[in-house]
């Protein structure tokens, strides 16, 4: 049973949510007035949990951990009436909007919400007492209340941040009854505000409970009218959106949360006629939809879930800060990100070239040995034959206590008119994302995820890189076995390759992908680099790997993006752009691996091999070593200092307060001579307030005084185009 939205004065009946936990309404707590967390979340851990809570007047439902708060009106419907953000007491809502909206067979309806606000421009709080809710829409019945779950299984098979999953916290879910002119259909809206972080998800759950299939042409999410984050009588070239980071993990086809995030939308609110933009233009109503569809036919008893929301909310403009903010957001949401493992992509399938690479990558401290593009494997091939040589390939990388993987393209290629997408606009192939492309959907579709997933299971294979993964192309061809037409092929697309992620996820698969799929189970995707670039002098590919890294860095965790060592010939170039023969060209060799492992990131040493002389086998295991070593700080984020011009000294800093090395400090000289500079290190992300003992690379520490800015001076003399590491810890 559901419990009824509450009387001013009355009481409610115990509810029993799913686990057979008890919520009442009455034995909610009642939110405390001034509830927020005291000092910095991005530096120190909140004490304070996420909370769900009743209002003292018994009127609204309160989600609340110290950082934002969200507020729901319970009658005469339910709406979102207040979105603090709670550090700096600022107010995120001007108006109530519906909490979502459906199209179902072809009608709209509203979920939620409340009618009659006088102004949008803002929202008083006795304007509630006369607002009142739209009959035509879904109507408020009961709530459950309780804690986080996992979205996916995580099995955790090699080294990780020691991080928990589900990231705790609390959920609320909200139930909707359909209004008489809409069909049978059940709605439940979820949240979770998640403990320590400004950061809440949200999602539906959708159930036909006629007797009639009902066909589900369009949902949105999330509908939020947000205060607008600047006022133009006239459009600017560009509007700033209210300071929200919004991601969700319907999210395909690009390398950055920026450019590819297709579900949000800041649209301008036509009802808010009382804003300054003359033509009513401002971006300040947030909706969170699909592009396209779902359009899916729900049989009668089916339930369906919608993608996944999550709202960041943010304190500051600062780029760093905010940066900050969303590399802690993944950190969280998808543990997995933060597995690093140092690889060698092997160019070559022979017996004699796996052996031998397996072994040097085991001997200097490799981790895992992946079988890059070109090298000539073919997961595709299930044939036994196939099967058994990669299968023994991995059972001696195994025995070596290294993992094996390797790499298969997907969406970037043209297998048939059969089995490629159909152009909407032509009624024929081309056309795509990558011009020409499979659908998913296909029979040819359908049979590849089968023919990789036994593939991987039979082998033993622990990674996979997959290139061209789906990339959101839409299909028109109503003869795919895999979706029904035009409307629902992104969306059972998407479907496909997200269980099919989520499937090596729960088997501790590791998956490099080029694409924002990490809240689907991704690892990692590209830094963002030019692939030719590394066809480019030596001397010139160590000025854009940091630039790479140092641009890469700011929404991306290191471990989160991969780099590109060329030890053979890439793209082009020739002897000038590759490192083979290693011990001819060591210098260039060492850059590479402190640019990368300095930033704390993972390169593809894209080669037949690791080391080609004893003298070479030393290098990398020093770096090795070193990373290592200071691996915890290494992988930890990055503050921006200097990118890299070649013309000054460049650097950035880790921070981590958790760690007994709160900082490391990294400066490299691409001059040509030895040349000492005076640096400032910002300090503050790094939890230390008074003093700080650093060390420059092996010597002995010295303790500094932080000045006001949490910064201290030093002097830094580094060798020509070398690199100088400083170690930060408490002062004493």
């Amino acid at each position: 049973m559901s419990i009824p939205a509450p009387k001013k004065q009355g009481k409610t009946e115990a509810f029993r949510t799913k686990g057979s936990v008890k919520t009442a309404w009455d034995s909610l707590p009642i939110c405390p007035e001034n509830l927020r967390v005291e000092g910095d979340w991005l530096v120190q851990k909140p004490a304070l949990k996420a909370g769900v809570y009743r209002s003292s007047d018994n009127r609204s439902l309160i989600l609340n951990n110290g950082l934002i708060r969200r507020v729901f009106r319970v009658s005469p419907n339910l709406a979102t009436v207040a979105y603090d953000e709670l550090t700096t007491g600022s107010s995120l809502l001007r108006a109530v909007k519906p909490e979502a909206r459906l199209e179902l067979d072809g009608q709209v309806f509203q979920v939620g919400g409340l009618t009659g606000q006088p102004n949008l421009a803002f929202l008083r709080s006795d304007w509630l007492e006369s607002m009142q809710s739209d009959p035509a829409a879904f109507q408020y019945t009961g709530f459950e209340a309780g804690k986080t779950k996992a979205r996916l299984t995580w099995k955790r098979a090699r080294h990780s941040e020691d991080r928990p999953y589900p990231p705790p916290g609390v959920s609320l879910t909200l139930r909707f009854a359909p209004p008489p002119s809409a069909p049978s259909l059940s709605v439940e809206a979820h949240y979770e505000l998640y403990d320590g972080m400004p950061l809440m998800g949200k999602w539906l759950t959708l159930r036909n409970d006629s007797a009639q299939t009902i066909h589900l042409n369009r949902f949105v999410v999330e509908i939020l009218g947000m205060t607008e984050a600047e006022s133009q009588v006239e459009a600017p070239d560009e509007w700033l959106i209210p300071p929200v980071t919004i991601a969700t993990d319907y999210s395909f086809g690009g390398e950055a949360i920026s450019d590819r995030n297709r579900t949000v939308y800041w649209e301008p609110d036509p009802d808010y006629v009382t804003q300054v933009n003359y033509r009513l233009q401002t971006p300040c109503l947030l909706e969170v939809r699909p592009p396209l569809g779902p359009g899916l036919d729900l049989t009668p008893g089916e339930t369906m879930q919608t993608f996944r929301v999550y709202e960041l909310i943010h304190d500051h403009t600062d780029r760093e800060r905010r940066g900050l903010a969303i590399r802690k957001m993944y950190r969280a949401l998808s543990p997995w990100c933060t597995e690093n493992p140092l690889m060698l992509h092997l160019t070559a399938t022979d017996l004699e070239t796996v052996h031998r690479a397996i072994d040097q990558a085991a001997e200097v401290g490799f981790e895992m040995v992946i079988f890059s593009f070109g090298s000539g494997l073919n997961m595709e091939d299930t044939s036994p034959e196939n099967i058994a040589k990669y299968k023994a390939y991995a059972d001696y990388a195994h025995r070596k206590g290294l993992e094996l993987g390797g790499y298969s393209l997907l969406a970037s290629r043209r297998i048939s008119d059969e089995h490629d997408v159909i152009n909407p606009a032509t009624g024929k192939t081309g056309g795509a994302i990558f011009d020409q492309s499979p659908c998913l959907g296909s029979r040819w579709g359908l049979g590849y995820f089968e023919a990789i997933k036994t593939f991987l299971s039979a082998t033993g294979f622990d990674l996979l890189e997959h290139d061209g993964s789906y990339p959101g192309d839409v299909c028109a061809s109503t003869a795919h076995p895999g979706h029904r037409d035009l409307q629902d092929s992104q969306w059972r697309q998407f479907a496909l390759i997200a269980d099919f992620y989520r499937w090596c996820r729960g088997r501790g698969i590791y998956l490099n992908v080029p694409d924002w799929y990490f809240l689907m189970g991704a690892n990692k995707t590209a830094m963002g680099y030019r692939e030719t670039n590394w066809s480019l002098p030596r001397a010139q590919q160590h000025i854009h790997a940091r630039q790479n890294l140092y641009d890469g860095t700011w929404k991306k965790t290191p471990a989160m993006g991969w780099m590109f060592v060329p030890l053979v010939q890439y793209h082009g170039g020739g002897a000038e752009a590759t490192i083979e023969p290693l011990k001819d060209h060591l210098p260039d060799y060492e850059l590479h691996l402190m640019n990368n492992l300095g930033y704390g990131a993972q390169a593809c040493y894209r080669g037949p091999r690791l080391y080609d002389s004893e003298e070479t086998r030393a290098l990398v295991m020093k770096w090795v070593q070193w990373f290592k070593k200071h691996r915890a700080i290494l992988e930890s984020d990055v503050i921006h200092l200097r990118r890299a011009d070649a013309q000054n000294l460049d650097g950035m800093l880790h921070v981590n307060p958790e760690l007994e090395e709160k900082g490391m400090a990294l400066f490299y000289n691409p001059l040509f001579e030895t040349k000492t500079w005076k640096v400032s290190l910002p300090l503050y992300y790094t939890g230390l307030t008074q003093r700080a003992q650093i060390a420059i690379a092996d010597g002995k520490p010295k303790t500094y005084a932080l000045d006001r800015q949490f910064r201290v001076s030093l002097k830094l003399t580094i060798p020509a185009q070398s690199m100088v590491w400083l170690v930060i810890k408490a002062g004493k």
